[in-house]
């Protein structure tokens, strides 16, 4: 609604807000062509940003992050959905990957990696998919067994956001093949290892300009050091404990994207005309928006009750898991009735709408299913 105000903003990320705004319109809004006809961004997006400060905002200040709180992120999430924009993966390199470094490293490891995430030098991704697993995290086939002071790193993974570019992977391995969760660790893996391999850049439905690529790794070495935490076998419960973040930022992001075609879909049926008058004139027209607006509004107002519970450090699993689901599944409704209001021209590229359809797709899919999700809903009723 047009006088409702996030409870978390402030004068601070309300600059912050302009500042990030100005660089999606300046930086990327501009490129979106390219990066979809190349598959990526421009590396120097990158470092762009990072001498902005706009990456690593919710990582303390000692190790070279924004010293901020979830809440800066949430600004350049809905920033860069108000472009429509899917190809940087920025909310995996700072929302993700960095925040798995700051929580589980050594005081070495941080110091090392986060700074060089922070000024963009350095790019983050975090491989869990396997061709063979998906949701089943401790199904995963890739292993790392110790040799000494070394681990040998085997297997491959696919749909790696910021693969094609990542300088750094936590990749998801097993250190006790004989264990299931118990036997799962995180591992950092340097992308200049030898054994290291890149495969394609995956072909997808939608978000054509993101870096989503098969990653092979065949024996290779890295220090017993680039464990991530104090010792083997914690990486299952290091995954749960980070993953109602990434859900939190999929839930944010599809907060803005229903905003985002709301406001697509009401500009062109105000301009459009059909039959003498505005398509916005149309009863079924303002039905079908008013029933958007308000879903929005609830989005809306369940994901910034989330955000300021997650700054707070109260939200907690359940809850979360019901943002994720119900936040996804009803923006590809919104997208749905607002393609639709656009008639044929929904279905052309070059209108918004239809690559905020294709690009939202895999929002149910990803960071644990929406059927995953209701799993672990029905495991707290």
């Amino acid at each position: 609604m047009a006088d409702y105000r996030s409870p978390w903003l402030d004068d601070d990320l309300d600059a912050l807000r302009d500042m990030a705004r100005s660089f999606c319109e300046k930086e990327i809004k501009p490129n979106m062509e390219k990066f979809i006809d190349q598959h990526h961004v421009d590396r120097d997006l990158w470092n762009k940003a990072g001498e902005l400060g706009l990456l690593c905002m919710s990582i303390p200040e000692e190790f070279g992050g924004g010293g901020g709180t979830f809440a800066h992120e949430a600004v350049l999430i809905e920033e860069q959905a108000r472009i429509g924009d899917t190809s940087w993966g920025q909310t995996v390199h700072s929302g993700i990957v960095a925040h798995y470094v700051f929580a589980y490293g050594t005081d070495e490891q941080k110091r090392h990696w986060l700074p060089k995430m922070a000024s963009g030098e350095v790019v983050g991704a975090i491989a869990m998919t396997e061709p063979g697993t998906g949701s089943d995290l401790q199904a995963v086939k890739a292993k790392a067994i110790r040799e000494g002071d070394e681990y040998v790193v085997n297997g491959s993974k696919t749909f790696i956001t910021n693969g094609a570019q990542a300088d750094l992977i936590i990749v998801v391995v097993k250190t006790d093949t004989s264990e299931g969760a118990g036997g799962i660790s995180l591992v950092l893996v340097e992308a200049d290892r030898a054994g290291f391999r890149r495969g394609r850049v995956l072909d997808k439905l939608g978000q054509k300009g993101q870096d989503t690529s098969e990653l092979f790794f065949e024996d290779v070495r890295i220090p017993v050091s680039n464990l991530l935490g104090t010792e083997e076998g914690q990486g299952f419960f290091q995954l749960m404990m980070q993953l109602p973040q990434e859900r939190l930022i999929i839930a944010a992001g599809s907060a803005a994207v229903m905003e985002t075609a709301l406001a697509h879909t009401l500009r062109y049926t105000k301009e459009r005309h059909a039959f003498g008058k505005p398509v916005f004139a149309f009863q079924n027209s303002k039905f079908k928006l008013a029933e958007v607006a308000t879903e929005a509004h609830i989005a809306r107002v369940f994901i910034d009750d989330c955000i300021s519970k997650h700054i707070r450090g109260e939200l907690d699993i359940p809850t979360v898991a019901m943002a994720k689901w119900w936040t996804t599944e009803r923006a590809m409704v919104a997208l749905d009735e607002c393609l639709q209001l656009h008639g044929g021209y929904g279905y052309m590229t070059e209108y918004p709408i239809a690559r905020l359809w294709a690009d939202n797709r895999v929002q149910k899919i990803y960071a644990g299913t929406n059927e995953i999700m209701k799993e672990i809903i029905a495991r707290s009723l």
